[in-house]
């Protein structure tokens, strides 16, 4: 579409004999944010760093002699606010002329746009869970979210307990399996630590056979009398910026909420100024933020080929 709105692109809303003319009416879909991520004020500069300190080492057994264990340095997350902006200009013929005042309503159309955007951007923790993904940040193991080859500074053993991948479709068979992967999740040292999954993130697609898992009383897809265990154990997400049909997710909730930030550098702010030449009205939106996590273990990801 031509830019800037002007008369001889929108000659309907100049025409008084429409009953009525549509705008913006669609509802939006739900924010799923403040689901996922935690809102981390933001410290005023160029970027975010987060870094941790991991466990010490078991107790050793008394010889006479204390010993002395260390603890190792975890790796280090740095996020990067990126900043984002949309426009429009309308000609003031069609300003003044529109019959139904549309045009005097289109800067909300920006606010639609940014709460679109930022939903895309969210979802990018899953639909790139299993590539190296640095478009918000980057952590410094190097190795995507959702990997068989998470690795450890502490020197410590990675051969079981460090892989949070899995290729398996969605089904209750699936999803115990992916249960007991994350119950199974080591520590820096390689320890078991407590993981406790009890929420399962998926697209639409999905949405039935996530629904059976989670709410049947009796085993799904078997003829048996057997007790669901599934029963109620997690809440379901459905969302709808999630891009593959097949991928899906089981996470630990308080691990997430640890885990993953969301800063709003800039929240979305607007601006309006006249051209002193054509005399178009000129709307802008922009908008600064970034999203980073810090740790892995709270997401057992599924990436169906």
């Amino acid at each position: 579409m031509p830019v800037p709105h002007a008369s001889g692109n929108f000659g309907d809303l100049l025409d008084p004999r429409f009953q009525r003319i549509r705008d913006e009416e669609y509802k939006r879909l739900p924010d799923k944010l403040p689901d996922i991520y935690a809102f981390v004020p933001s410290n005023g500069r160029n970027n975010m760093q987060w870094s941790g300190v991991g466990t010490l080492p078991d107790f050793s057994q008394w010889g006479g002699n204390v010993t002395y264990e260390s603890q190792s340095q975890g790796y280090d997350t740095t996020l990067t606010y990126l900043a984002f902006v949309n426009g429009l200009q309308i000609e003031r013929d069609l300003y003044e002329d529109d019959q139904y005042h549309v045009m005097d309503q289109k800067p909300r159309a920006l606010a639609a746009s940014a709460y679109r955007t930022r939903q895309k951007h969210g979802a990018l923790i899953f639909n790139n869970m299993s590539t190296v993904d640095n478009f918000f940040a980057n952590n410094t193991e190097g190795v995507a979210l959702v990997s068989n080859s998470h690795t450890t500074t502490s020197g410590a053993s990675t051969a079981t307990g460090f892989d949070n991948l899995t290729t398996a479709a969605m089904s209750a068979v699936t999803v115990t399996a992916s249960r007991i992967q994350m119950r199974g999740f080591r520590g820096d040292q390689a320890e078991r630590i407590s993981v406790m999954p009890d929420e399962l993130w998926y697209p639409t697609e999905l949405c039935e056979v996530a629904y059976e898992i989670i709410a049947a009383s009796g085993k799904v897809d078997t003829a048996l009398n057997n007790p669901n265990y599934h029963q109620g154990k997690y809440k379901g997400h459905e969302w709808e910026f999630l891009t593959s049909t097949r991928n899906w997710a089981m996470v630990d909730g308080t691990m997430r909420r640890m885990s993953l930030n969301w800063v709003d550098r800039i929240p979305l702010e607007y601006a309006m100024i006249e051209d002193f030449e054509s005399m178009a009205a000129k709307w802008r939106a922009y908008m600064r933020y970034g999203a980073a996590w810090t740790d892995w273990r709270w997401i057992c990801g599924a990436v169906v080929a």
